[in-house]
């Protein structure tokens, strides 16, 4: 493989305009489809093999002039201080907003008004009116949504409160100005790291090419696709951080094999040949773990995960071929000011090489990092792994759900219009539960409705019981359920459970099936699937990327250290998420204005996401070791050597992915500021704990052990070349000389 990119890289280096010009072409055309793309029409959320998925398909079939899905509102009035909403001038006001609602849009499949729908409180002083759709709240038009928004302005200026609840106001989120922060400090980080403006720019330049043409091609795919808002957020997200990291460790490589000497596309060649080799095997672990969501069986995590491992194929395409391309419209601008003179010839070099040898022979701080580590690595291990310990006991209170509009920030009127339904009809009036009776067995549908409307309403936790009207054929109807607590609480999911397990029961007491489906079920059911596919998931991702590490270092050891070091930072960035999200600890300073449970699908996206981005690090890191391991250097001396080329780079690659995923953290969506928040604590706890305190640790007392493989395996396994020793011979065999594959010798893989 190394001796492939080799050529690869000087193809690209060589034929940089054309290069360029071919992913500048595949830029704008993939900007142009996501221009002229229609506006995505659909957003739908299914989870198949679950009741509330199959009570939805059996509305569809029953009811088919109302659409199950269809975008819902609730349009809330409170009446002034003292008042009520009875009054007849405030009676007079709310019927007028419930005119201009019906008047509003031809996507209104129904209004009801708050006085006929007994839709007032107990006190008089709240009401709602109830709004659906002939469409899902994705596919309203932007009009339908603004006449929702202005229908209260009226009945606000006579004194009333007026807010807006439902999906119909759903958007997609807005992240502000997080991701631009993070671009910012990706940049300062890589100006330090490089102490060039244009080498620094680079991996920014390239990423940004990269993900330009992703999310490009998943707006522009959107509406065929059928994919949702969250999708290219999150390539957006994992594509500029995985996008920035592989440049970053190519022009790394390529100023180092400048500082060799080579000429400038000897020195692309051998950049792309060996660090090159890292990155298609750190992108393939991100592509299996992204590509393995699709094991869970949701349509909508498949799709994100298969969208962002397109990213990070394109990521890694970037890095192999335009990288190099513009690596030779750089010249030597790629290198520090101060050194550019005295590597192409100019400068005081020639006259005091002593001065230079002592500067390079001086240990860095990764050098000295990797002595004090060999000198106490079971201190090191024991604080790394009490430490991050420590910090996972949150996650033993994991609790999942997915998050409705009380969590949404205090100033929006969807949390405000939540707050007000909660206070006055109680807090399980924000996620009533649907149950769908199919009476085709039951030979009058009537007297089952009412049959099993007393059964729930005897049981524990339940607020009201609503029966609804049968279908036109008078087989099957719908009883809606108001819990007594809110939809994301632990009481509302035994109420589901009762329900359930009630059904069989009333089945053969009625003759009528009953399903229980709604927002609040539907969230209840994805979670318990989320919990279901956790360990298959697992087990499929960890078993292949094992393999794929056993590959790269052909070692048994090496590659379950990883794993289980990866399993420690999850399970710790888990922990602080709870923390914060669930708990509320440093929550304002996160942005977190109302705690719960933690989004169902957080721990499997993390431990999709995290082991991908996870195994970035051991490979550029341990390739090195192994590197100057199999070049005759002792277990300790190769652990220093690794970190001595690999430490700096390393650090400023996951600062730099910190950054990004830090960026999102300010969004408005509360799912995309838990999933920034969590992605990035996971990389601090990958990178700077585990990768660079408990690996080398774990190494040292290993010793030469951490490299065995047995012989059978290690004629079994074929031999990738990712530290470049097939390349050495392809140039040595080239020239007819040994002079380059010597020197080639003493320089070391630098990522």
């Amino acid at each position: 493989m190394a001796t492939f990119l080799y050529k690869l890289g000087r193809l690209a280096f060589r034929r940089r305009g054309i290069a360029a010009l071919i992913w500048v072409a595949l830029l704008v055309l993939a900007g142009f489809g996501a221009a002229s793309a229609a506006t995505p029409t659909s957003s739908s959320f299914s989870i198949p093999g679950t009741e509330a998925q199959r009570a939805f398909d059996l509305m569809e079939q029953r009811f088919p002039g109302d659409r199950a899905d269809g975008g819902t509102a609730r349009v809330v009035f409170k009446a002034p201080e003292g008042q009520k909403i009875t009054d007849p001038a405030h009676k007079a006001e709310v019927k007028k907003v419930v005119a201009e609602l019906k008047a509003g849009s031809d996507e209104v499949a129904s209004v009801v008004d708050p006085y006929e729908g007994h839709a007032v409180s107990k006190d008089e002083t709240t009401a709602y009116a109830s709004v659906s759709y002939k469409v899902s709240g994705m596919e309203l038009r932007e009009e339908t949504r603004e006449a929702l928004t202005d229908s209260g302005k009226e009945a606000q200026q006579a004194g009333l409160t007026v807010e807006i609840g439902g999906d119909a106001l759903m958007a997609a989120p807005e992240t502000g100005s997080g991701e631009i922060v993070g671009i910012a400090i990706a940049a300062i980080v890589l100006v330090i790291t490089f102490g060039s403006l244009v080498a620094a720019g680079l991996p920014l330049l390239t990423a940004l090419i990269g993900v330009g043409i992703g999310v490009s091609s998943i707006t522009a795919l959107a509406n065929v696709l059928d994919l949702g808002t969250t999708t290219s957020t999150l390539a957006m997200m994992i594509g500029l951080a995985v996008g920035i990291d592989y440049a970053l460790f190519i022009v790394s490589r390529y100023r180092a094999e400048l500082a060799e000497g080579r000429e400038r596309e000897e020195a692309a060649g051998r950049a792309t040949g060996t660090a090159g080799s890292a990155v298609v095997f750190a992108g393939l672990t991100v592509v299996i773990a992204l590509v393995g969501l699709a094991v869970v069986n949701i349509p909508m995590l498949s799709k994100m995960g298969f969208a962002a491992a397109a990213t990070v194929v394109i990521a890694v395409l970037v890095a192999l071929t335009l990288v190099p391309a513009m690596l030779g419209f750089a010249g030597k601008r790629v290198l520090p000011a101060g050194r550019k003179s005295r590597l192409f010839g100019g400068g005081k070099e020639k006259t005091a090489p002593d001065e230079g040898a002592s500067a390079e022979q001086k240990p860095n701080a990764g050098t000295r990092w990797a002595r004090f580590v060999l000198r106490r690595p079971i201190a090191v291990l024991l604080m790394g792994v009490v430490g991050l310990g420590l910090i996972a006991v949150p996650a033993g209170s994991l609790e999942m759900g997915l998050p409705d509009d009380g969590a949404q920030p205090t100033s929006t009127t969807q949390r405000r219009a939540y707050d007000l339904l909660s206070d006055g009809f109680g807090p399980g009036f924000n996620g009533p539960l649907l149950m769908v009776v199919d009476g085709e067995d039951s030979k009058d549908l009537d007297q089952a409705l009412k049959t099993i409307s007393k059964k729930v309403e005897t049981m524990e936790g339940v607020a009201a019981v609503i029966s609804g009207k049968p279908n036109e054929a008078g087989d099957t109807a719908t009883i809606t359920v108001i819990p007594k607590d809110r939809p994301s609480s632990v009481a509302t999911e035994e109420l589901v459970h009762d329900i359930r397990g009630a059904a069989p029961g009333l089945a053969k007491d009625t003759g009528a099936k009953v399903l229980v489906t709604g927002a609040t079920a539907m969230n209840i059911d994805f979670s318990q699937k989320m919990n279901d596919a956790l360990l298959p998931y697992l087990a499929l991702v960890v078993g292949l990327a094992f393999l794929l590490l056993m590959l790269v270092f052909r070692s048994i050891l090496v590659p379950l250290k990883a794993a289980l070091g990866f399993l420690l930072s999850v399970v710790a960035a888990l922990g602080a998420v709870v923390a914060v999200f669930q708990w509320g600890w440093l929550g304002s300073l996160f942005g977190v204005e109302q705690t719960g449970p933690i989004m169902s699908m957080m721990p499997i996206f993390m431990v999709g996401v995290v082991f991908g981005l996870a195994m970035d690090y051991e490979v550029f890191l341990v390739t090195r070791m192994r590197e100057a391991y199999v070049h005759g250097e002792r277990p300790g001396q190769a652990i220093v050597t690794g970190f001595k080329y690999g430490a700096r780079v390393v650090t400023a690659a996951a600062v730099i992915m910190i950054a990004v995923f830090s960026g999102f953290i300010g969004s408005s969506e509360q799912m995309v500021k838990m999933i920034g928040f969590g992605l990035a604590v996971a990389v601090f706890f990958d990178a700077f704990v585990v990768r660079m305190a408990i690996v080398p640790a774990v190494l040292a007392l290993l010793g030469h052990r951490a490299w065995w493989l047995p012989g059978w395996l290690q004629r079994l396994l074929p031999n990738v070349d990712v530290e470049g020793e097939g390349l050495r011979k392809y140039l040595a065999g080239e020239d007819g000389t040994g002079d380059d594959d010597a020197s080639g010798r003493k320089q070391l893989i630098n990522v």
